[in-house]
């Protein structure tokens, strides 16, 4: 059983198979820039295409990137909620000139939509955000003009956002140097996989370095590091995805069998599973239950009213009261079943009665 789940990645040379293994071949764009994040990838993509209007963002989305992105251009939001409903078209409107970002949240979405979306409005650009399923089918077999996923999200690589044209369109490379970042981020994954192996590595060292890394890399356009670029083609990425993918069906099929009512399956996918509570405070006390346990719940995402937010009340209260539970490639039988257990032992009250979204 693991000292603790979820945090960040460590380093791991077992997820490395090499090209002759299957690595390479048929997951990574031939036509790609790499980044170090995903959010520079973005921007520098809007520097070079310099539209003209304003920057279509989904109303639940991630207020950091967006905030960064707004320095770019003025942004504007539709609605797109993680209800399993997509994106709500109606309330997407550019014109000539306007730029709109679409996302495969929690990789639960399809492409159809978009795809028919894009052939009704062939003069308006479009970027995929793919940063929840960087290698899945709707991201394999994109349409859109730009697509773009921060790998760091689900694979354990320091840093890199992977930025490709589906239409082959020409890229902008990274601008300046590699950032700090990285080097710390690396650091502390190294330190981690000590920790985890027993060493005598105090956590908070590891932990700070991991923080100050974030804090550095934030909408970095700089290049991706050395070890991202030399590691990311021997990744056994179709293995990472079935695992996540596999653990997800089963913690939340767990879930489900356990608290009965309280919860009601929407779909699968690959990226971990999403909670639904009844209200914040009962959220932040899930948050903090699962921590007592050493498991480590990110938010996707909450949102500020006194800073930029979508002004979206339903998007809003969704992310203040939706956690995502860590179960990923690390995982074995015995986590998944801890953190089933963990989330049962607070027992039902707070749980959203028909949402727990697996993805």
């Amino acid at each position: 059983m693991s000292l603790e789940i979820g945090s960040e990645f460590h380093w791991d040379p077992a997820v490395l198979l090499g090209a002759e293994q299957g690595g390479l071949p048929g997951w990574l764009p031939e036509q790609r820039s790499l980044f170090a994040t995903g959010c520079g990838a973005l921007i520098e993509l809007l520097r070079t295409l310099a539209p003209a209007g304003k920057l279509h963002i989904p109303s639940y989305f991630c207020m950091g990137v967006a905030e960064a992105l707004s320095e770019q251009l003025p942004i504007t939001w539709y609605r797109h909620l993680p209800d399993g409903i997509g994106p709500r078209f109606d309330t997407l409107r550019p014109v000539a000139g306007d730029v709109v970002l679409a996302q495969n949240l929690f990789g639960r979405e399809e492409a159809g939509p978009w795809d028919a979306w894009m052939r009704a409005h062939p003069g308006i650009p479009v970027i995929e955000d793919h940063s929840h399923d960087p290698f899945g089918p709707w991201a394999a077999a994109s349409t859109a003009d730009y697509a773009v996923a921060s790998l760091r999200k689900t694979l354990p690589l320091p840093d890199g956002g992977l930025l490709w044209s589906p239409r082959g369109l020409d890229l902008p490379a990274p601008r300046g140097p590699e950032s700090n970042g990285a080097q710390l981020k690396l650091a502390a994954m190294l330190l981690k996989a000590a920790w985890l192996q027993g060493r005598p590595v105090p956590k908070d060292r590891f932990r700070e370095l991991q923080q100050r890394g974030e804090r550095e890399l934030l909408g970095c356009a700089g290049p991706a590091c050395a070890v991202t670029v030399a590691a990311l083609p021997l990744l056994d990425v179709p293995g990472l995805r079935t695992a996540n993918a596999h653990h997800a069906r089963t913690l939340a099929d767990a879930l489900v069998t356990r608290t009965q009512d309280a919860f009601a399956v929407l779909s699968d996918g690959p990226f971990r599973v999403q909670l639904e509570c009844a209200s914040p405070s009962l959220r932040d006390d899930l948050l903090k239950h699962l921590a007592r346990h050493r498991i480590y719940a990110p938010v996707h995402w909450r949102q500020d009213r006194g800073r930029l937010w979508s002004g979206d009340e339903e998007a809003a209260d969704l992310a203040a009261r939706v956690l995502t539970l860590p179960v990923d490639h690390r995982c074995g039988p015995e986590d998944v079943q801890r953190i089933s257990d963990v989330v049962g032992s607070l027992g039902s009250r707070g749980l959203h009665s028909r949402h727990i979204i697996r993805a």
